[in-house]
């Protein structure tokens, strides 16, 4: 199994060594599972990047998305994923004197992670439905 593949050698499955956790304290274990559940691995994290991916990049967007996330817990995450280097903050463009948020490479990788989730969800979650403007996979080129 390739998820096993890196286990017990700090090697990412793409060959690049992981990096330490966004508080500069090391992994809890070098299997590749567990050091990405050290940095997305709580009940919010994936549902803001859910939302970068959408389109969303304000703060007041993240925190009016159904599922409720408590502004000072939103304030975390963005925080972690910042140091984390999943996201950055830029100008709004709208207004430039305000900050947004938006994916940086290392964050759109999870893109293909989110859809997995996503067909799951649909598959074997009771009740769970695509809803208008969900993570969308790119169509193939011919």
């Amino acid at each position: 199994m390739q998820v096993i593949a890196g286990y017990g050698n700090g090697v990412s499955i793409q060959g690049r060594k992981r990096s330490v956790e966004p508080e500069g304290e090391p992994a809890r274990s070098p299997c590749p599972v567990s050091c990405s559940l050290d940095v997305l691995g709580d009940r919010w994290t994936l549902l803001v990047v859910r939302d970068l991916i959408l389109g969303h990049s304000r703060f007041k967007d993240f925190a009016a998305s159904p599922e409720g996330i408590p502004t000072n817990v939103l304030s975390d995450r963005l925080d972690r994923l910042l140091r984390s280097g999943i996201v950055d903050q830029v100008p709004v463009e709208e207004n430039p004197g305000r900050m947004g948020y938006q994916l940086t490479k290392k964050g759109q990788a999870l893109r293909p992670l989110l859809e997995a989730m996503r067909d799951w969800g649909l598959a074997w979650a009771p009740g769970a439905r695509a809803l208008r403007g969900s993570v969308k996979t790119p169509r193939s080129r011919p």
